[in-house]
């Protein structure tokens, strides 16, 4: 199957795009499982990596300093779908929303209930700093975090101008990150890596 996939990446073949309720029908078939780690991006199902032990080490330690630092100031949500448009529904590591977004219990938030997405990044970080920063950018999410594994750097992206963003911020310890939409509270970034 990778072969026939590589070989149609070299040629400019229609694709069938899925719109989301395709998509959520695919999962109320049966078609896609529980323990299918898949995300719909741009109409296409994109396989997700797997969770490595550090990687849900540092996701445990971040939803402990979002809870202490935004409890009453932002809705914490952890590894659940955001809708960015028609085409795409990402999960990304940490959402934080407005307190209470139009949609619950009806509908996964959007951009403008969105202060924050954060995505925990080692294997996968080619893939989160290229197309699905560019998607998020695209949908006007105004800040995204990336944890970087692989330097224990953090990379903040904020005011989303088309394909990118129009400020970008490696931060390393000892500084701290502070959410531009939710000014106040802080996190070390020195508490998120071991």
């Amino acid at each position: 199957m990778d072969a026939q996939a590589d070989i149609l990446t070299r040629y400019p073949v229609p694709r069938h795009r899925l719109t989301i309720q395709d998509y959520h029908r695919l999962g109320e078939a049966g078609v896609l499982g529980p323990n299918d780690r898949v995300e719909l991006l741009e109409g296409l199902l994109v396989d997700m990596s797997p969770i490595g032990p550090r990687h849900a080490l540092v996701v445990d330690r971040l939803y402990a300093w979002l809870f202490r630092a935004f409890d009453g100031q932002a809705w914490i949500r952890a590894q659940n779908p955001v809708v960015l448009d028609d085409g795409s529904e990402p999960q990304p590591d940490f959402s934080l929303l407005r307190p209470h977004w139009d949609g619950y219990p009806a509908e996964h938030p959007r951009p403008a209930d969105i202060f924050l997405l954060i995505e925990v990044s080692d294997t996968s970080l080619a893939f989160d700093r290229g197309p699905k920063l560019e998607i998020y950018a695209r949908a006007g999410v105004r800040e995204v975090w990336i944890v970087d594994l692989t330097t224990n750097a953090v990379l903040v992206h904020r005011h989303p101008s088309g394909a990118g963003y129009a400020s970008e911020t490696r931060v390393v310890a000892p500084a701290v990150l502070e959410v531009e939409a939710l000014p106040g509270p802080t996190i070390p970034v020195h508490g998120l890596f071991f």
